[in-house]
């Protein structure tokens, strides 16, 4: 690959956007779309008309094409729905699906595209936008060996690439990770509840956690930030959160894994989009948590 490749990037929202805006910058020539009209005339009103793409030209032309999108239902209607893109696509030209995808849908559409001549990896991404927007995302990728290689100078112009296996390995490992995260998270709101209803500061509670055995991603990059700051604001929606425990939980299910702890989080992150909107941030998912316990956490600007 070089830098006169042609990607064309489906899905310019909050992450979307920074990424292809890294390629752009990166010396590719990169044309978006979207379902959102709004987020296509955003970006090419900063980088010029002709980056902007219509559903017809999506695929022609492009060398890679590049998605993130809600879920691989939208995905495979995008490749294979009626006008999908896969039927424009010259042979050997290079899918990267980045949605947080099904493993199993994955593989399918990877069967159906292989027919037709054209590469195909997973590689979905974590971190927030600040991340997207710096190109420091953790990308986790499957595919066959050769196909990553190829597509990774593309890829580490938006974040550091870990090979995680073959094709749908990405998918799975982004959602167990997301599982995990889910679960840190509540029990560590749960502790600040419990601390601070004994008198604990909680903005204490927190420090003490950074230095000690409890610290993980949300003690240390979500607690102060959007919880204690009650600004419950970090641009990831509550929905999508879901989305992933579901698709985590799935794969234990297929394996005929038991799983309980997961299956707990996934019912109360889901009784969370229940009550407080599938649309609200995922970190306001501690008001359910107070709710319960009848305490709110106390406020701090710390």
């Amino acid at each position: 690959m070089n830098a006169s490749s042609v990607v064309h990037f489906i899905g310019v929202g909050a992450m979307g956007g920074p990424m292809a805006q890294r390629l752009l910058e990166g010396g590719h020539t990169v044309r978006v779309f979207d379902a959102n009209v709004q987020r296509i005339e955003a970006f090419s009103t900063q980088n010029g008309k002709q980056t902007a793409l219509t559903s017809d030209q999506l695929g022609v032309g492009a060398d890679y094409v590049v998605m993130i999108l809600p879920n691989s239902i939208v995905v495979e209607e995008v490749l294979f729905g009626k006008n999908g893109l896969a039927s424009r696509l010259k042979k050997n030209a290079m899918i990267i699906d980045m949605t947080s995808g099904q493993p199993e849908m994955t593989l399918s559409m990877g069967e159906r595209l292989a027919a037709l001549d054209i590469l195909f990896i997973d590689a979905p991404v974590s971190g927030a936008v600040p991340r997207a927007q710096n190109g420091t995302l953790t990308i986790m990728s499957g595919g066959e060996a050769a196909v990553i290689g190829q597509a990774e100078p593309l890829l580490s112009l938006m974040g550091t690439v870990t090979r995680t296996g073959a094709l749908g390995s990405g998918h799975a490992m982004k959602a167990l990770n997301n599982l995990v995260s889910c679960a840190g998270y509540l029990i560590g709101i749960e502790a600040l509840i419990i601390g601070s209803k004994f008198g604990l500061d909680p903005v204490v509670m927190v420090d003490v956690l950074n230095s000690s055995t409890g610290m993980n991603n949300s003690t240390q990059k979500k607690f102060k930030q959007y919880v204690l700051s009650r600004k419950f604001d970090s641009g990831f929606p509550l929905h999508m959160m879901v989305k992933d425990i579901a698709i985590a939980m799935g794969l234990a299910r297929n394996l005929g894994v038991p799983a309980p702890f997961g299956h707990l989080c996934l019912d109360l992150w889901s009784g969370a989009k229940g009550v407080l909107g599938p649309n609200v941030d995922h970190t306001a998912v501690a008001h359910l948590s107070e709710q319960l316990a009848g305490w709110q956490i106390p406020e701090s600007e710390s």
